[in-house]
């Protein structure tokens, strides 16, 4: 190898080892770890992104969380609740969370199913139901509203739920794939499901408070994009995408 060559090698390790520098193309690359629920909004928003080339993880924010605090360093991390943010930072994880949208937990059941018309049939006989792992915010939101039930019910329910999903992905997929009657999903899930699916609403009084969280993750590399996604998503075109894609603005 000539000189010239060893040298232009050698320049090129130096410029892979500074932060930043191994980026491709125009923009740099921003991190962004998001729950499932979020996929169709953020995908829509980071195509229209200006400040760097948005690269997306999605799964169950707690299991995001997790991989954070093992080491993990996205530059955003996006949670389908504000708990598991606001519990990142004060264990100075995270930046302060900022809530950003809010949704509405419903009964998804197959577009053309029959077994399930209402919560009531959810404790029928025989009725297999998928929901969220306890630890996943969708889960939490699950029990939060068996919780509001006579204890007679709730245990019906309980006893017909035939699996626990890491992520409401997974929910939405037994249901589209029959493999079980019915679901606890969000409503934007059952927009996003190409007409597979059809939600039933829980009561006014039995609903949870869906509101999700952002934050800039500490020691992120593209700061300043991060915090420009944040704003975007709060006003501007990420705000669009989410009314888009069937999220409401933050309960105040």
């Amino acid at each position: 190898m000539t000189r010239a060559a060893l040298l232009a090698c050698a320049a090129l390790l130096v410029l892979a080892a500074i932060p930043g520098c191994g980026d491709t193309g125009n923009s740099p690359t921003l991190r962004v770890s998001a729950a499932a629920s979020l996929k169709d909004a953020f995908e829509g928003y980071g195509a229209v992104f200006e400040d760097a080339d948005a690269s997306f993880s999605f799964a169950g924010s707690d299991e995001l969380a997790a991989q954070i605090r093992k080491g993990a360093r996205p530059d955003v991390f996006a949670a389908a609740n504000t708990a598991l943010p606001a519990r990142l930072h004060a264990e100075k994880l995270v930046e302060r969370p900022v809530p950003f949208a809010s949704n509405r937990l419903v009964i998804a059941v197959p577009a053309d199913g029959d077994r399930v018309a209402s919560l009531g049939d959810l404790d029928d006989p025989g009725v297999r139901i998928a929901a969220g792992a306890p630890g996943v915010p969708v889960g939490v939101y699950t029990r939060a509203v068996l919780a509001r039930l006579g204890r007679r019910e709730a245990a019906a329910i309980e006893r017909n739920v035939r699996s626990n999903e890491p992520d409401v992905s997974g929910v939405v997929g037994k249901v589209a794939q029959r493999a079980v009657d019915a679901g606890f999903v969000y409503l934007t899930d059952v927009r996003a499901s190409g007409g597979r699916l059809r939600a039933i609403q829980l009561p006014a009084r039995l609903r949870p408070d869906v509101t999700y969280a952002v934050a800039v993750v500490r020691d992120a590399r593209r700061r300043a994009a991060a915090r420009a996604f944040v704003e975007g998503l709060v006003s501007g075109a990420g705000r669009q995408a989410l009314a888009r894609a069937g999220f409401a603005p933050p309960v105040p």
